[in-house]
């Protein structure tokens, strides 16, 4: 897979961490960020309960098309009935103040933007709302609001992805991954889950203090804990687990974003100490830490549709999980998979 732009990683991490509407959406999002962080094809696999074929299929769409790649391409239907004049007539329109159409609004809505080409004279263009929705999307006009993207100003943004590229090649099974995520705050959240369809219910989530996770690339293993608060006492104790976990003495690598709390001088000095390198993401691109693509199951299986008494439930369900989830890992090689593709996937 090719390197992600700050605006493809920051997009794809949005749509992981905050999930969305779509599922389809969703698991592509998920693949192409652990394909960007440098998991291997068998753990996409497994992440996303797909095929390893039809992981490599998005990857490839990805490379050629870019994001537009997450979007499902539906094959089938009845003949189009416009015309490319009609076409290019509808995006002119759409991308055309409605006030110099004589519009009493400011901007278009589809349901809006349908009505006023449907009562047009001597123009009358008769298409419905999903398929006005799917015309701008394939030309690739899309509702944005105003808004600056941060680009890294990092001078050594192509020197530090590089490198975490490099240790994640040449040295997987001494590679971790690090960060922490929260806290969230307490309010009614909609459960979702199989049930009868008795009606909806509102789900209380509780607040949760931030959680610590540590993810081993080689193993494809977790370690996560629950803390009152974020800190750079936390981030050095985690750092000396992560080194117990290789007792040899040989050095280790650990990837992790550029919070405060895990750049101090004592956390370096220890580092140097110990032979771990700290492979620091470049500045607003924390989506190239491998860790990030496995956030969203996280999130979805340990807070989402729970109730919890207390912080210590939620660390026991969290610890759990992550039990369940190191158990039940895809194996690094399959043994006796035919070399032809299984099935194929509408990418």
């Amino acid at each position: 897979m090719r390197r992600l732009t700050d605006q493809e990683g920051q997009k794809l991490q949005q749509i992981v961490r905050r999930g969305g509407t779509s599922s389809v959406h969703y698991r592509r999002a998920m693949t192409l960020l652990a394909s960007a962080g440098g998991n291997r094809v068998p753990v996409i696999a497994k992440l996303v309960q797909a095929d390893e074929d039809t992981v490599r299929d998005g990857i490839y769409r990805f490379n050629e098309i870019g994001l537009a790649c997450l979007n499902p391409r539906w094959a089938g239907g009845r003949p189009r009935l416009l015309s490319t004049d009609d076409e290019d007539f509808v995006i002119q329109t759409a991308t055309t103040r409605p006030t110099k159409l004589g519009q009493p609004f400011t901007r278009w809505f589809i349901r809006k933007l349908a009505a006023y080409l449907r009562r047009l004279h001597g123009r009358t263009i008769r298409i419905g709302r999903e398929a006005l929705r799917c015309l701008l999307a394939r030309r690739g006009v899309t509702f944005q609001r105003t808004k600056t993207w941060k680009e890294s100003p990092d001078p050594e943004r192509d020197a530090k992805l590089d490198r975490i590229e490099e240790v994640l090649k040449r040295f997987p099974d001494r590679a971790f991954a690090f960060d922490e995520f929260g806290p969230l705050g307490i309010r009614p959240t909609a459960g979702s889950c199989w049930a009868s369809n008795a009606g909806p219910s509102s789900i209380p989530r509780l607040t949760t203090a931030p959680t610590e996770c540590s993810y081993s690339i080689g193993d494809d293993t977790w370690c996560g804990v629950n803390r009152r608060k974020k800190g750079a006492a936390n981030t050095l104790a985690a750092l000396k687990s992560i080194r117990t976990a290789r007792p040899d003495g040989a050095p280790i690598y650990v990837i992790l974003d550029n919070l405060s709390a895990h750049k101090g001088a004592a956390i370096r000095h220890w580092a140097k100490k110990n032979k771990a390198e700290l492979c620091f993401t470049p500045t607003y691109a924390s989506w190239a830490n491998p860790i990030e693509s496995h956030f969203g199951p996280l999130r979805q299986f340990t807070i989402a549709n729970s109730n919890h008494r207390n912080h210590t439930a939620q660390t026991r369900t969290l610890r759990a999980y992550l039990r369940w989830r190191n158990m039940n890992r895809p194996p690094s090689r399959r043994a006796g998979r035919p070399t032809a593709r299984a099935r194929p996937h509408p990418w």
